[in-house]
């Protein structure tokens, strides 16, 4: 997967102007500096505030802009009590099933 992911980054270096990655992983440190080269402006989105980093240091400096994932949880985060759990989930699903006919199908529900 990450040799993936730096393959497609090097084909695409040329046609972009900024690449976003969303990974903490020393590794893609030579990544990002070669894109650099190219000169695409790179940012990386990890998270320095959970008990143990999760961003390699290097990587974090290596990127022009580094942004914390928690300085992001206000602007794309729910509201914790709005999320749902799996098996309110599952409880949604199952009310959205519609009784077996005399045939044994199953008609299915939209919720468009």
């Amino acid at each position: 997967m990450d040799i993936e992911l730096a393959v497609d980054a090097m084909e695409l270096a040329e046609h972009i102007d900024q690449m976003v990655l969303f990974s903490g992983d020393g590794d893609f440190r030579s990544l990002v500096e070669a894109v650099q080269r190219r000169g695409v402006r790179v940012t990386v989105v990890s998270t320095l505030s959970s008990q143990q980093p999760m961003i390699a240091d290097e990587l974090r400096r290596q990127a022009d802009v580094f942004t914390d994932l928690m300085e992001l949880q206000s602007k794309v985060g729910r509201d914790p009590l709005e999320r749902s759990t799996p098996r309110d989930r599952e409880s949604r699903l199952n009310a959205r099933q519609v009784p077996l006919r005399d045939n044994g199908s199953r008609d299915t529900v939209s919720s468009e």
